[in-house]
């Protein structure tokens, strides 16, 4: 079983501007050039919207779930959690 992940995400008020970045990430934008321009997330936003790795209990519920669903290198839809949507990419 998979201790940590290291995952990068993208951090928005509302599930239309979640919808809007996934369509940006389809026509290959950088993933980290959006979490520049757009995340709430200011601190990783910073770093391309890396969180570094983290285990289990760290994140909030729906977003822990979500990106320990994911595989490495997959991007995850809009996750709603009480600070807004994001988006996840698992990196590691």
């Amino acid at each position: 079983m998979v201790t940590k992940i290291k995952c990068s995400h993208i951090l928005v008020k509302k599930q239309g501007e979640a919808l809007r970045i996934l369509e940006r990430l389809k026509g290959r934008e950088k993933f980290g050039d959006l979490a520049k321009e757009l995340s709430l997330d200011t601190g990783s936003a910073r770093k391309n919207g890396n969180l570094g790795y983290f285990g289990r209990g760290r994140m909030v519920k729906p977003f822990e779930e979500a990106a320990f669903a994911l595989n490495v290198g997959q991007t995850s839809g809009p996750i709603k959690t009480e600070y807004g949507y994001h988006i996840i990419k698992r990196t590691a």
